[in-house]
């Protein structure tokens, strides 16, 4: 089966500090973005919720995931693997914040196997549409908020 790749990005007036500061707290997804509730599985080697090794569950309608923090480098890199909830083989996203002038460019990105033989274009399509969410959203959120 074929690695797949997907990646969505915006831009946001607020600086990486204030998008850093949302994105590195899980617990605020779902006010930004298209998740559903969220909840701590594991807290991170640390002891926070989302340190490195901290596991989350996100429920959005009858989907059920859990996501492992793999990579934190504040306030410029995060990222996660899927530990369950969708066919998914060695899934991995990175979301990266780089400055933009005084803002902030956002860039969610991921690799996967597809769990099943030709299946792979159904999870681009449908995970595209739901990080272009978060990143819209996160950038919205961010501007906000500062």
């Amino acid at each position: 089966m074929k690695l797949q790749r997907i990646a969505a990005e915006a831009t946001t007036e607020a600086g990486p500090d204030a998008v850093w500061a949302l994105l590195s707290d899980r617990s605020t997804w779902p006010n930004w973005s298209p998740l559903g509730s969220h909840s701590g599985v594991q807290p991170g080697r640390d002891g926070t919720p989302d340190g490195l090794g901290g596991i989350a569950q996100f429920v959005t309608g009858r989907t059920c995931v859990q996501e492992e923090i793999v990579e934190r480098e504040p306030p410029r890199r995060l990222s996660y693997a899927l530990l369950s909830g969708m066919p998914l083989r060695d899934y991995r996203a990175v979301v990266e914040l780089t400055s933009a002038g005084a803002g902030t460019r956002i860039r969610w990105s991921a690799t996967f196997l597809p769990g099943r033989p030709g299946t792979g274009w159904l999870y681009r399509l449908v995970l595209n549409r739901i990080f272009r969410g978060m990143v819209a959203g996160l950038a919205a959120a961010a501007r906000t908020r500062s």
